[in-house]
């Protein structure tokens, strides 16, 4: 079975300043394919080799399968600064260059969504959905007309909770919009040095269970003080499913395993319901596995637009014009999938759907990869999607997780087009945008006084009078051009969020 994951790539510590920024890593437990490409000579020969699965080896060798296997799978490998692999201490510092240094059409860097992972941290993330952590989406809204959240004053939010994390329960009990004042005493809104940094990132994202840090937040009850212990906390990627007269709603945050089993019941809850029309929330979900992506539209449209189109068909580098590098097989295009993959539902049973003609989607710079590829694939079959929100984060691009020596490298290998042969989105899908990648729809800033699920939470709420034949409310927030990583201009920046649930990942 083949699952490709998608998204893009943000470090979840280090959010405040660059100087102490930590890339997370996503490991894949699929290992890398061995063909008769030269980086297979050295796959698998480490300087720390895991006993039973690797050889003695090397630093150099490490150094040396990412040189190789760049070259033969990266999806810009004639871009790559040719850099000596012995000026880096290690293969994690020398993997981090092996990249474009070219810009996207609009200035962005072309390259935004290079990471990596610890294997064995990346198979229990990717299958299970639990997290050390407190169960708290962090957002920064701008605190100054060009802030990042490395500058000040700063605004954290809390966006959402999980159900039952440490997060959501006593003495906690944040809800979304509580804004973060301190933690462990160190001034979040306008702490800038040094030692505060190293504090308001170690409490933001703690490095395992049982850690606890002290928070003082201001929410309409006014500001307090409160203690808060980390746990390995199970994500709940599909969230508020609910009807509101005809139109069904649902929060839909992560493409991982265990999102095929509450997708699947989410579906079936809505078709029972008769609903006309569905308002999907991917504001903050950044991607996944692209197999639930498929999964997802074909719920979504149906057999009847569906059946014999492309869901999403693959380009890899000039190297390899028809055949897959990493699977060997012809390249194809990926059909819409009628049935469970088995991700966490015994595979080859029929999915529910509900055959609409049209779908709203909430979206913001969150929304990125296997969650642009539902919407482009739903254009291309002529699902009309109709975009509420801000622009999306533009990553038509994905990738096979690859693991060597206990990290899994991801590195992008091919680029995505729908079954009209158009992927070319890379600065994100534009509500009441014009040009290829505008969609009908209104441009709705994030509203944080309301909680998701809330018909009154202003996207929700365009969406509603949309679907009643309302226009859309004045534009709250404006088309933007910049990267979401970088900028302001989105309205936002997520932090705390690993790369691996920013992606568009093939799973083997």
């Amino acid at each position: 079975m083949r699952q490709r994951f998608g998204g893009r790539g943000i470090g979840a510590l280090g959010v405040l300043a660059a100087a102490s920024c930590v890339v997370l890593s996503s490991c894949g437990g699929d290992g890398v394919a061995q063909t008769t490409f030269n980086s297979s000579s050295f796959a698998g020969h480490c300087a720390s080799p895991r006993a039973g699965v690797d050889q003695q080896g090397s630093s150099n060798d490490e150094k040396t399968w990412l040189k190789l296997w760049t070259n033969e799978l990266y999806l810009w490998y004639s871009e790559v600064p040719n850099n000596d692999p012995a000026a880096f201490a290690t293969p994690q510092d020398y993997f981090a260059v092996l990249k474009t240094l070219q810009l996207s059409p609009s200035g962005n860097p072309k390259d935004r969504f290079h990471f990596i992972i610890p294997t064995a941290q990346w198979i229990q993330l990717s299958q299970s959905g639990v997290t050390a952590g407190y169960g708290v989406e962090w957002i920064f809204l701008p605190g100054c007309p060009t802030c990042t959240a490395a500058k000040v004053p700063r605004d954290l939010r809390v966006a959402f909770t999980e159900p039952g994390s440490p997060g959501a329960t006593a003495p906690a009990n944040l809800t979304r919009g509580a804004k973060v004042l301190a933690i462990d005493g160190a001034d979040m809104v306008n702490g800038n040095d040094q030692t505060s940094i190293n504090t308001l990132n170690a409490g933001l994202s703690p490095a395992g269970p049982n850690e606890t840090h002290t928070f003082t937040v201001q929410d309409p009850g006014g500001p307090r003080t409160f203690s808060m212990k980390s746990a390995n906390v199970t994500s709940t990627p599909v969230q508020n499913v609910q009807t509101i007269g005809s139109v069904g709603y649902l929060q839909f945050n992560d493409h991982i395993a265990t999102a095929e089993k509450q997708l699947v019941a989410a579906v079936s809850t809505l078709k029972q319901a008769n609903i006309t029309d569905l308002v999907l929330d991917i504001r903050y979900n950044g991607g996944g596995f692209l197999g639930i992506a498929s999964e997802l539209a074909f719920m979504v449209a149906g057999p009847g637009r569906t059946s014999g189109k492309t869901f999403e068909k693959l380009t890899f580098n000039d190297k390899h014009p028809a055949i897959d590098p990493v699977t060997g097989e012809p390249i194809a295009p990926q059909p819409f999938a009628a049935v469970t993959q088995g991700f966490s539902l015994a595979p080859g049973q029929a999915l529910p759907s509900l055959g609409l003609t049209r779908v709203f989607v909430l979206t913001g710079p969150g929304t990125c990869s296997a969650s642009e590829s539902v919407i482009n694939s739903l254009q291309g079959v002529d699902v009309q999607v109709i975009q509420i929100g801000s622009t999306t984060c533009g990553k038509p691009y994905g990738f096979y997780p690859a693991d060597n020596c206990g990290t899994t490298y991801f590195s992008i290998q091919f680029k995505g087009v729908n079954a009209k042969g158009f992927g070319d989105y890379s600065d994100g899908f534009v509500p009441a945008g014009t040009g290829a990648a505008g969609l009908l729809g209104c441009q709705v800033a994030d509203d944080f006084a309301h909680q998701l699920g809330d018909p009154a939470e202003a996207r929700l709420a365009a969406a509603l009078g949309y679907a009643a034949g309302q226009p859309c409310p004045p534009p709250t927030s404006a088309p933007a051009t910049s990267n979401a990583l970088t900028a302001s201009p989105r309205g936002y920046q997520l932090v705390a969020k690993a790369p691996w649930r920013e992606n568009r990942i093939v799973r083997r």
